[in-house]
């Protein structure tokens, strides 16, 4: 068993929890490289594994150039995790996570925010017991400083949002947001499974589908000939108006288009000036 460690109050409960369970552990760091000093963290890392009777494995991740620093630093890190790794997410980022999907527009998935099950044993915990884990312990978590940096979405989020909306509404929001994304993720699991059923190139299929069962199953449909890429809800509409026949065919993205042929549907090569 495998958790990403980075050194923090959630990753290092993560690692307590873990082993006290019986768990055979071993603890990985990942080391960006972004901030000054960032490899001596792995040092601490290691420390607390030794300590716990974990292993331990350093590694580091190149974060490409580009826009939105924190997206691409998740994606390296992710990228140098084994498939399968443990991390020590929250309720609370659980609730950002929702917040942040919110304003960006996302349906029912975002809403649910992250899925629970093994890879984040951690979801129910808030991370002040967390915090209040690790001082009962005597462990001191490393703080990463970009973790108070409000250029990042996340940490105003973190900092401004969800303590404005828990002073207007009096209650612990964080709680109520979390708890809902369990709930929708439920709703979730359960369309999908209903659409699991649908054969998305089936354009008559899709007509007669109640529409949210139909846009599961295109979604999935196009996420997987797009490599694993969700399409736009715009892209998933278009393709339904192509399965009911108002379109002949509709543009994806990527140099590619669905076209309808005898009743099915097909991503083929596309065409200039196609909708």
């Amino acid at each position: 068993m495998v958790a990403g460690v980075s050194g923090g109050a959630d990753s290092s409960a993560l690692l307590v929890l873990a082993v006290e369970s019986g768990c055979d552990v071993t603890a990985v760091h990942v080391d960006h490289g972004l901030r000054p000093g960032s490899s001596g963290e792995a040092d601490v890392v290691a420390e607390l594994a030794a300590t716990l009777g974990a292993r331990f494995i350093a590694r580091h991740a190149r974060v490409e150039h580009g826009p939105n620093l924190e997206a691409r630093a998740r994606e390296a890190r992710l990228a140098a995790l084994p498939p399968g790794t443990m991390t020590g997410h929250t309720a609370d980022d659980q609730a950002e996570t929702v917040l942040l999907n919110l304003v960006r527009g996302a349906g029912l998935d975002g809403l649910a925010g992250m899925r629970r099950g093994p890879t984040k044993p951690l979801l129910g915990l808030r991370r002040r017991e967390t915090m209040a884990l690790c001082a009962s312990l005597g462990i001191r978590p490393l703080v990463d400083p970009t973790n108070v940096d409000l250029a990042h979405r996340r940490n105003r989020v973190r900092h401004e949002v969800l303590p404005l909306l828990e002073r207007l509404a009096e209650r612990d929001v964080a709680a109520v947001v979390a708890r809902n994304a369990a709930l929708v993720g439920d709703d979730a699991r359960l369309l999908d499974h209903l659409a699991a059923s649908l054969e998305p190139t089936d354009a008559r299929a899709l007509v007669v589908a109640p529409r949210p069962l139909a846009r599961r199953a295109l979604r999935r449909w196009l996420t997987d000939q797009g490599g694993g890429h969700p399409p736009p809800a715009a892209t998933v509409e278009r393709v339904l108006e192509v399965a009911g026949g108002r379109w002949r065919a509709t543009e994806i993205g990527g140099g590619r288009r669905v076209v309808r042929r005898q009743g099915r549907l097909r991503v083929e090569p596309g065409s200039p000036g196609e909708r």
